[in-house]
């Protein structure tokens, strides 16, 4: 294999990002955009043939699948007026949005243009997830709606009432884990109704083997009384795009890029390239010189997966948005208490099956017997007889996802292991499984499938359990090099969303260009109920 040392195109500090992800391209951003942006040259390398990372659009014939499903909401007013800067308003001319007594006017009629003259327009959609369960849909978040009832029944309605009362009576004083987060939150009969199965179906793991960190960073303060309060009140307040005192479970409107999340990061990267950075696809970082007594990483290795040639390139900078297992694999110096909790690591990888059909069934699961198209963004899928986990129907995303009218876009999401045998099975083996479980669900009719797709990603979600209760080793040890930023979801082994991804670029382009390294800064970000720089 050749290897070849890149030269310096100039005398500006060279700032490595492996991966074109939220975090890499937002990071790339912002160090341009500081002052004395013109000192550095951002240099991105991403193994995909696409920008985004798991917020990348996959194209299938012209219909576009979201990898995940990306609401654009935030309760950082950076991140709303970043999105801003970058793709316009798809409503009126002019919008007044109000939030938290502010109102500012949002124009609707500035347009800008990917590489490929996309329009970059934001959509403002609304939402609706729903779960289901005994064959019948549920309100997401559960409600106390009369609907629910009627599902539920009586009985198992007074076992999750005694349930709540009791936990809130006497809830578990430590709570260890996952398990014991949601039943001091939910109590245990809505615990194990609706949360239980399905969380373990997601993580392939028992609730009580995971972390109540969990917990927190995604559920955050969503309670019964939350839910409740919503329920009576929501009706006669004035939702708005910034909606900070809402929590994200219960946020029912929400922007959406016209050509899926994917439009927001080609708009990016091309713009980073206007302005000097580099952005290299099918190329991986496959290893680091590392100075261990100076603590820098001196150099990086690039392979470029098309000609399978390998490179060294300077690093003044490097910043990571890796899995952390593979980013201490690439130091072999580390302690050995740090390179064995890295590998002790935990991921969950996710398979999209994009279905394109004539129509959904008419069926009697259905709030409607004609029905023919479901109102759902998501539909959680907590049957314990499928192995399906999530549904989205890409239509009520966004139209433009949709090459041809009168056809409807499903997502059918798993969650699996790469050592799983969903994951080994070729395509026809799990198309053939995926739309059997659709339809003895009774949601689709094999015969109205028109074209299907399969789509992988590896390590989309780090998982807290495996070594992560030991993590801070690993943060600890990273941390003490000057010149090494972890940022992102995997870079930083957090279940983070896209915004607080972008949030963390934020914070390390601020360390890079101003010199002030505060890493805590970094770190804090997705800790708590509000975001870091709005904690008072």
């Amino acid at each position: 294999m050749n290897q070849k040392i890149r030269k310096r195109k100039s005398n500006k500090h060279q700032v490595v990002i492996a991966g074109g992800g939220p975090a890499g391209l937002t990071l790339a951003y912002e160090v341009l955009q500081a002052k004395n942006g013109d000192n550095f040259v951002p240099l991105i390398f991403e193994q995909d043939i696409q920008v985004g990372g798991i917020s990348k659009t996959v194209n299938y014939k012209g219909n576009r699948m979201d990898i995940g499903g990306h609401r654009f909401f935030s309760k950082s007013d950076w991140v709303m007026d970043w999105w801003a800067q970058h793709m316009s308003y798809d409503f009126a001319e002019e919008e007044e949005i109000t939030y938290q007594n502010k109102t500012r006017l949002v124009k609707g009629s500035d347009t800008s243009k990917t590489a490929d003259g996309l329009m970059g327009k934001m959509l403002l959609r609304d939402r609706l997830s729903r779960i289901y369960f005994l064959r019948k849909f549920f309100d997401y978040p559960v409600s106390l709606s009369l609907a629910t009832i009627k599902n539920l029944g009586l009985f198992r309605m007074s076992k999750i009432g005694i349930g709540y009362i009791r936990a809130r009576l006497f809830p578990i004083r430590e709570e260890k884990n996952l398990e014991d987060f949601l039943i001091n939150r939910f109590g245990n009969t809505l615990y194990r109704t609706f949360f239980k199965d399905y969380t373990e179906k997601v993580w392939g793991i028992e609730c009580h083997k995971i972390s109540a960190d969990w917990g927190a960073q995604r559920i955050k303060g969503l309670s019964i009384l939350s839910a409740i309060k919503h329920a009576l009140f929501s009706r006669f307040q004035n939702q708005s795009f910034r909606q900070k005192n809402v929590e994200t479970s219960l946020i029912e409107r929400f922007l959406y890029p016209q050509f899926g999340p994917g439009q927001m990061w080609e708009i990016v990267a091309t713009k980073v390239q206007a302005q000097g950075a580099s952005v290299s696809l099918n190329t991986r970082v496959t290893g680091l010189d590392v100075d261990y007594e100076q603590k820098r990483i001196k150099r990086a290795r690039i392979l470029d997966l098309e000609t399978n040639e390998e490179s060294w390139v300077e690093t003044d900078y490097f910043i990571s948005t890796m899995p952390v297992k593979h980013l201490v694999g690439m130091m072999p110096g580390l302690p050995p208490e740090v390179r064995e909790v890295a590998e002790g690591l935990v991921y969950r990888d996710f398979i999209t099956l994009g279905v394109l059909l004539k129509k959904l069934k008419k069926s009697k699961y259905t709030d409607n017997s004609s029905v023919e198209m479901l109102p759902d963004n998501w539909i959680y899928i907590q049957e314990p007889d499928v192995q399906l986990g999530r549904l989205q129907i890409f239509n009520n995303w966004s139209p433009h996802l949709v090459a041809k009218e009168n056809t409807v876009w499903l997502g059918l999401e798993y969650f699996c292991n790469e050592e799983d045998e969903l994951w080994q099975m070729d395509e026809k083996a799990l198309t053939k499984l995926a739309i059997s479980e659709l339809e003895s669900i009774g949601l689709i009719d094999a015969e109205d499938v028109l074209d299907h797709t399969v789509h992988k990603v590896e390590k989309t979600y780090p998982a807290y359990f495996g070594s992560y209760d030991h993590f801070g080793v690993v943060r600890n040890c990273l941390d003490q090099f000057d010149n090494l930023f972890l940022v992102g979801r995997n870079g930083m082994h957090r279940y983070n969303n896209q915004d607080h991804s972008m949030l963390t670029a934020r914070y390390a382009a601020e360390a890079i260009t101003s010199g002030e390294i505060d890493r805590d800064k970094i770190w804090d970000v997705n800790v708590d109920d509000e975001y870091h720089e709005e904690k008072t």
